[in-house]
């Protein structure tokens, strides 16, 4: 059976805590300092918050599967999805290790595929994360966005 997966940067652990476990009627299945995560079954949910060093607010979605089956009918949906993949394979990130692979959905939110292994004692480095995001990265300004009148690096800082 698979699990949604939602992940949010936030400013804070400490007040995501009270805020989601109020919202979810449980406290978090596991709590570090820079990471809470609530396992839910109603709704089935893999909920994360971390203050990894990204902007507050979604920072990305998932599909989390429970077998390495399930992984791979994963992994064909989103070959037949036509996006470009990113297959990260084993990795130690948000203190587990899993297998995993990224792509972009239309509107470029990130979403990762994957099957969890084992817990880890440590976030991870984010080595692969990190290089799966890079290949994701967008321009920050499309034609569309910049206008004459503001200089094309002025929405990147906006």
């Amino acid at each position: 059976m698979k699990r949604m997966h939602v992940h949010v940067a936030v400013e804070g652990i400490p007040s995501a805590i009270g805020f989601y476990s109020a919202l979810f009627a449980v406290q978090p299945t596991l709590i570090k300092p820079d990471y809470a995560k609530w396992m839910l079954e109603d709704p089935r949910i893999n909920f994360a918050t971390s203050t990894r060093g990204r902007q507050p607010g979604l920072d990305h979605l998932g599909i989390q599967v429970e077998s390495a089956e399930e992984l791979q009918q994963v992994y064909g949906r989103l070959r037949e999805s036509g996006g470009n993949i990113v297959e990260q394979g084993q990795t130690a990130c948000c203190y587990a290790k899993s297998e995993k692979s990224w792509i972009d959905d239309p509107a470029g939110i990130a979403w990762e595929t994957f099957f969890t292994t084992a817990e880890n004692t440590h976030y991870g480095d984010g080595t692969g994360e990190h290089e799966a995001r890079v290949a994701h990265e967008k321009p920050c300004c499309t034609p569309q966005a910049a206008s004459a009148s503001v200089p094309s690096q002025a929405c990147c800082s906006a």
